[in-house]
């Protein structure tokens, strides 16, 4: 399934929350983001719907194994442009994180492959 750039910033924070905190749930996704609840809501719906998450009796959000590999995957070209935009181009830290927010969503497999191999063998 083809999610939208929202829905993989949604996998995303819940990856990022779930490290930091071990338990996710709508009102913490909605905090992190600043989206109201019955927007989360609504995207949680489709996320459980297309097998990205699980919600618990609890209200704890999970992700799938499938979840988890797409909000992985997200996460690494987030953390490596980040690093390519600030380290190599010298973008100041706040217009890298959110530059790599949304490059993050359409960079080819191709030119992440390359920008990897260019950025772990910069500076060596």
């Amino acid at each position: 399934m083809t999610l939208r750039e929202s829905g993989e910033d949604y996998l995303e924070t819940i990856l990022i929350l779930h490290e930091k905190t071990g338990f996710v749930r709508s009102i913490d996704i909605a905090n992190e983001l600043g989206y109201s609840k019955p927007s989360i809501s609504r995207a949680m719906g489709i996320l459980k719907e297309h097998g990205f998450i699980t919600v618990e009796q609890s209200g704890q959000i999970l992700l799938t194994k499938e979840g988890k590999k797409r909000a992985g995957e997200v996460y690494a070209r987030h953390l490596l442009l980040t690093k390519f935009l600030s380290k190599v181009l010298g973008v100041s830290a706040e217009n890298a994180e959110n530059d790599a927010c949304h490059i993050e969503h359409v960079i080819s497999q191709e030119t992440f492959e390359k920008l990897t191999d260019f950025v772990e063998s910069y500076g060596k």
